[in-house]
């Protein structure tokens, strides 16, 4: 690892002295340059390659006792800085080796708080950090922004702070995003031709932040209250009722959640951008031998609806020995008992027809782990007594579901919850959740969450469909690993999609469900159909359960947010190629100059000639490459193409 901090004013130009009010940090290659005005309120502009992309009217947080840190500061020191460092992924979402590079700019005030800047060649951020004696209550915080006229983004709208932050991105000029529109984050803007993209990174004992419109290309910062009355509907739905006049009670000696802004000139980079794992504190577990990405035979979409056996299908223990069976014969790490396999309301009892340890036992023989599925609420009440009960049971991780909110209380359940799984060497899914916040760089058990608009809504509606499939790569995606759980194997063009509960169907090709392994990032990847579908069409399903979960590296070969993606990633010595496209037929061009030199054998799964009218159809062929060469590609409309190169031998 190599790791270089330097103090001292080389990167910190000041408009006179360092008392000036004006102080700018640059991006190590000089393109990004942000600047900072002190005064009676904080400021921040963003410029890159020399414009103005985006900028802070005013930056601050309140104190319950009246205190506003960000008013009629006085700078007591400004230091600049620079990191350098290799950080080594104990999982590799993007890369086995990212290169944290940027300059710093830490601003101390004489009131006891700082603020930090950090600039990337990707992007840049800041956060507060404070240095008081006593505990804090911060009743709200302020971020304002403004981007210049012209702007656009492609907003995550939202009703409330109670949701799973699964949106639809609506694409529109923001000078239409008013007051009243709400959008959980990540956001995308579009700004004199370059990419923003506003997220957050090491969120911790804080609420979430995110944004609605002000009017005239500006947007606010929103936090949700810390809740004071709350109202449970069933087993999972905890509604805030009523709020404090605060947002979080929290130690006064910290650092605050990173607010991380990717820029992107080109829509493709934004996906290769690691800005937020960067962020977020190095790993704290020390033993991490026992954390094993992999795919995962998931019961829940399909509906358990295999065929072709003696036993009735459900919630049994014959029907998850069959998907064991399955998982074990195609070499898939793990198989998911979702809900169903307890009895609402008590994690710890198991229903009817279900034995856990059993199945433990029987997979542990094949090769293969279990995953429990818990509802949030009814496990952070028995968090304890179902960890050690699962680990004697001999259980491998634990989905949870149902959050549904990111106020202080529930972001700390995520904490304690990915810290006690950790201790018992569990794997950690969280659906029903908010965005990524770079927390499995801190605590790598937690591979993946949803947070995402996923391919389970095609049981009830028609939202995921490929127009939705090329936007969350650029959006959702760029924040962390997303666990959208593709993989369907009955495909349908859109005049004869129909959502269906038990039997559920995908939109678009095929091969564009094949591609969607390649292209969509998560270290714990589903098979989201029966494993009955996946034996009738296994020469697909061969293609699928050899596509990595983790990655040596990636590039973007082209791609346009909405419309288009071509993407390559690269594991080991072989390279996966995957392409995606909206509901208009592409004709594309590979290069494949970023192969080493040499020979290469290329798999390749493309949409069959009738593919834009029999959404199944595809074609499977080989050929021998070289680097450099360029191949001619087709898709269908709502079409995929997927591509395995390996070194002849």
């Amino acid at each position: 690892m190599k790791k270089i901090i330097i103090l001292g004013f080389l990167f910190v130009s000041a408009a006179g002295n360092l008392f000036s009010k004006d102080y700018k940090v640059s991006s190590p290659d000089g393109k990004i340059s942000l600047t900072v005005v002190v005064g009676n309120e904080i400021k921040w502009s963003a410029e890159v390659d020399g414009k103005e992309v985006l900028s802070s009217s005013k930056i601050a947080m309140v104190l319950a006792d009246g205190k506003v840190m960000g008013q009629n500061e006085k700078v007591r020191s400004a230091k600049p800085g620079r990191l350098d460092e290799i950080i080594i992924p104990v999982v590799a979402n993007k890369r086995s080796e990212i290169r944290d590079n940027c300059n710093i700019l830490i601003l101390a005030f004489n009131s006891g708080f700082s603020l930090q800047f950090r600039a990337y060649d990707d992007g840049f951020a800041y956060r507060f950090e404070t240095s008081l004696k006593e505990d804090i209550t911060v009743k709200n915080e302020i971020s304002e922004m403004m981007f210049p006229s012209g702007s656009h983004s492609w907003f995550p709208s939202e009703t409330s702070f109670m949701s799973h932050n699964e949106r639809v991105f609506i694409y529109s000029s923001l000078d239409t995003v008013g007051i009243k529109h709400l959008a959980s984050l990540p956001a995308l803007f579009k700004v004199n031709g370059t990419n923003v993209l506003i997220t957050e990174s090491d969120i911790e004992d804080y609420p979430g932040m995110w944004i609605k419109g002000a009017g005239s290309g500006k947007i606010s910062a929103v936090w949700p209250g810390y809740p004071d009355t709350e109202k449970l509907k069933g087993d999972r739905d905890l509604f805030v009722t009523s709020t404090k006049e605060y947002i979080a009670k929290t130690k006064g000696t910290r650092t605050f959640p990173w607010r991380a802004f990717v820029i992107a000139r080109n829509d493709v980079n934004l996906i290769e951008s690691d800005l937020v794992f960067k962020l977020a504190p190095p790993n704290k577990i020390e033993d991490t031998k026992w954390i094993r990405p992999g795919q995962v035979a998931w019961d829940w979409w399909n509906a358990n609806n295999i065929s072709g056996v003696d036993f009735r299908a459900g919630i049994n223990d014959d029907t998850y020995k069959y998907y064991i069976d399955f998982a074990s014969k195609n070499g898939i790490e793990y198989i998911i008992l979702d809900e169903g396999w307890y009895k609402l309301g008590n994690v710890l009892e198991q229903a009817d027809g279900i034995n856990v340890s059993e199945l433990c036992k029987y997979a542990a023989g094949k090769n293969v782990g279990i995953i429990l599925w818990v509802v949030w609420k009814t496990f952070n009440d028995q968090m304890d007594q179902a960890l050690d009960l699962y680990g004697k049971w001999g259980v491998k991780g634990i989905k949870v579901d149902f959050m549904q909110r990111d106020d202080q209380p529930v972001v700390n359940f995520y904490r304690e919850a990915t810290r006690k799984t950790a201790e018992h060497h569990m794997l950690i899914d969280f659906h029903g959740a908010f965005k990524p916040d770079g927390i499995g760089r801190t605590y790598p058990n937690a591979l993946t969450r949803e947070g995402v608009k996923g391919m389970e809504n095609n049981k009830w509606s028609k939202d995921i469909n490929p127009d939705h499939d090329v936007t969350i790569p650029f959006t959702r995606m760029v924040a962390g690993p997303m666990d959208y759980t593709p993989g369907a194997m009955i495909n349908m063009d859109s005049a004869n999609f129909t959502p269906q509960f038990t039997r559920p169907e995908s939109q678009g090709t095929r091969v564009h469900q094949i591609a969607l392994y390649i292209i969509y990032e998560s270290p714990l990847q589903m098979l989201s159909d029966s494993p009955s579908n996946y034996m009738k069409e296994q020469e697909s399903t061969d293609f699928i359960v050899n596509i990595p979960v983790v990655w040596d590296d990636l590039k973007g070969l082209g791609g346009k947010v909405g419309d288009y993606l071509l993407l390559a990633r690269r594991s080991g010595k072989e390279w996966f190629v995957g392409a995606l496209t909206d509901w208009t037929a592409r004709d594309m061009e590979l290069d494949l100059s970023f192969l080493s030199p040499g020979e290469y054998t290329m798999d390749i799964f493309q949409d069959g000639i009738n593919a834009d009218r029999y959404a199944s159809d595809y074609k499977h062929l080989r050929s021998g490459v070289k680097a450099g060469d360029k191949i001619k590609i087709h898709l269908a409309p709502g079409g995929g193409y997927a591509a395995r190169i390996s070194p002849k031998q």
